[in-house]
C-alpha cells in the first residue's frame, strides 16, 4: 500500500469519525457537557475547535519530545467548558493512540524492549487502574489542584533533568539478571551494535507504582516520567528508554482507559476530533522536526505547560474560574 493511499484512508476515517461525533453530539452532547450547552456557541464549534487545537498540540508534542496527553489534559481541561473526567478519559486515549501508532515500528527496529517493558508494564498497569479509580472518586476542584501541582512538577523535571545517551552500568542487579532484562540494538549514528543492561530494578519498579497512579488519576500518559526512570535510574540507553516508554503507554493507558470507559467518562465528541487532530499534527511535526532547534522548542513547551499548570492550580483553588 503506497504512502498516498494510506494518507487518503486515514483522512477518510477521520471524516467518518467527525461525522459520528456530529450525530452523537446532536443527541447527547447537551446532557454531558452542560457548560458548553449552556453557552451561545453552536455545539459543532467545540469538536471543530478541538480538532484545530489538538492538531497544533500534536505538532508541538513531537517537536518538544513529549506525549500528547501531557499537553492535552491541562490545556483542554483548563480552557474548555468540559467536565474534567471526560478530558482525562480523552487524554488517556490520545496518548494511547500515539503509542499504538508508534509501537509496531519501534519493536520492529528492536528499539523497544519487551524484556524491559513487560515487568514495568505489569506494575504500572495495576497502579494506573488504582489511579483511575481514585481520580474518578475525588471532587473536581481537588483533581484540578493536584493536576496543576503535577504539571508544575513536570515542568521542573523537564527544566532540570539531564539525559544520557549511553549510561554506564558496570553490573546488573540480581532482579534484572533473573528477568533477563538486557538487549542489543543497532546505533545507526555510530554504525555499530550497542549491548545494554540495567540496574536498580527494584527501586525503578517502585517508582513505576507512583507513575502508574499519576497516569491513571490525571489521564496524562506517563512518557514524561518513564524516560528519566528507564534512562537515568535503570541505565537503559536513551533511544531504548524513549522507545520502550512509548510502547509502555499502549499497555498502561489501556488499563486506565477501561476504567473511564466503564464509568461513562469517555465522550466521542471529545475523543474523536482530539485523536484525529493529534495524529495529523504529529505527522506534520515529524516533517518539521529536522528544521527546528530542539532547545528553543523545549523551552516553548515548558512555557506552555507552566501556563497551563498554573491555570489548573488556580482553577482548582477557586482563584481563577
Amino acid at each position: 500500500m503506497s504512502k498516498t493511499t494510506r494518507v487518503l484512508i486515514f483522512l477518510a476515517v477521520s471524516m467518518i469519525l467527525i461525522g459520528a461525533v456530529a450525530v452523537f453530539a446532536s443527541t447527547e452532547g447537551s446532557e454531558v457537557i452542560p457548560a458548553a450547552a449552556a453557552s451561545n456557541v453552536a455545539w459543532w464549534v467545540w469538536p471543530l475547535s478541538l480538532l484545530v487545537v489538538t492538531f497544533v498540540l500534536g505538532i508541538v508534542a513531537v517537536l518538544g519530545g513529549v506525549g500528547g496527553g501531557v499537553l492535552f489534559v491541562p490545556i483542554i481541561g483548563g480552557f474548555y467548558p468540559f467536565n474534567l473526567d471526560f478530558v482525562r478519559g480523552a487524554g488517556l486515549l490520545v496518548a494511547l493512540a500515539g503509542a499504538l501508532a508508534a509501537g509496531p515500528g519501534l519493536l520492529k527496529r528492536n528499539l523497544a524492549s519487551l524484556r524491559l517493558a513487560l515487568p514495568v508494564a505489569l506494575i504500572a498497569s495495576a497502579a494506573a487502574i488504582v489511579g483511575a479509580l481514585i481520580g474518578l472518586a475525588l471532587p473536581q476542584n481537588v483533581i484540578q489542584t493536584l493536576l496543576g501541582a503535577t504539571i508544575l512538577f513536570i515542568v521542573l523535571i523537564m527544566a532540570l533533568a539531564k539525559k544520557s545517551d549511553f549510561p554506564n552500568v558496570p553490573k546488573p542487579d540480581a532482579l534484572s539478571q533473573s528477568l533477563a532484562i538486557t538487549g542489543i540494538y543497532t546505533e545507526q549514528s555510530l554504525g555499530k551494535d550497542i549491548e545494554w543492561q540495567v540496574h536498580k530494578t527494584p527501586q525503578a519498579l517502585f517508582m513505576f507504582i507512583i507513575i502508574g497512579v499519576m497516569a491513571g488519576m490525571f489521564g496524562l500518559g506517563a512518557g514524561w516520567a518513564n524516560v528519566p526512570v528507564l534512562n537515568l535510574m535503570m541505565g537503559a540507553p536513551l533511544k531504548v528508554s524513549v522507545a520502550t516508554s512509548k510502547f509502555l503507554l499502549s499497555i498502561t493507558d489501556t488499563s486506565a482507559a477501561w476504567i473511564y470507559l466503564n464509568e461513562g467518562a469517555v465522550l466521542p465528541m471529545i475523543v474523536a476530533p482530539s485523536i484525529v487532530g493529534i495524529m495529523l499534527g504529529s505527522m506534520v511535526g515529524v516533517k518539521i522536526l529536522a528544521r527546528t532547534k530542539p532547545k528553543a522548542i523545549k523551552w516553548m513547551v515548558i512555557g506552555l505547560l507552566l501556563f497551563a499548570g498554573t491555570r489548573a492550580l488556580l482553577k482548582g483553588l477557586g482563584i481563577w474560574k
